[in-house]
Parts: structure tokens; sequence; C-alpha cells
């Protein structure tokens, strides 16, 4: 099986600039994306990083109210990969 080269897994470059999007000013955010990526970032899908990708497009607040479970998606976000996604993140 072959991958593609501009796939998340397969670019070093990809994967460096993710764990620095996952950096956030809120603590708890951070904590969570932290937490999540040491975890399981060698193993995420391209579909999974094009859903973290949409959740860190988010302000904080917005994000943490999703990571916590006091909110669900909407919009742009309400997509199943996004929610499959927060289901696990929601579990690191």
């Amino acid at each position: 099986m072959t991958t593609h080269p501009s796939t998340h897994q397969s670019d070093p470059a990809n994967r460096a600039r993710l764990r620095w999007r996952a950096r956030r000013g809120l603590l708890e955010n951070d904590l969570i994306l932290t937490r999540f990526l040491d975890a399981h970032e060698e193993a995420l899908t391209d579909e999974e990083v094009d859903a973290l990708t949409r959740l860190l497009d988010l302000a904080d607040n917005p994000l943490m109210d999703l990571l916590l479970g006091r909110t669900e998606p909407e919009g742009e976000v309400d997509l199943p990969q996004v929610r499959a996604l927060l289901a696990r993140l929601r579990q690191a």
C-alpha cells in the first residue's frame, strides 16, 4: 500500500504543524489536545486530521465547550467525522 506524499502521516511538516496548532491559549484545551495527540497522533487517519483541523479553526472558548461536552457541533463543524473525533477527544 502506497501513501500519497501529501498525507498527514507521511509528511513530518504536516505533523509538526498540527501539533503546533494544537497549542492553545486556554490551558484546558492545551492539556486535552496534547494528551490526545501524545496517545493517538501516529494512528490518526487523514479524515481524523481533517476533523481535528476543523476544530482547531475554532476560537478557544467554543472549542473548550465542545471538548467538555457543553455544546455540540454546529454549522461547518457539524460533520460525522468531527462528531466521531470529538467523542474520542472527550475520552482523552
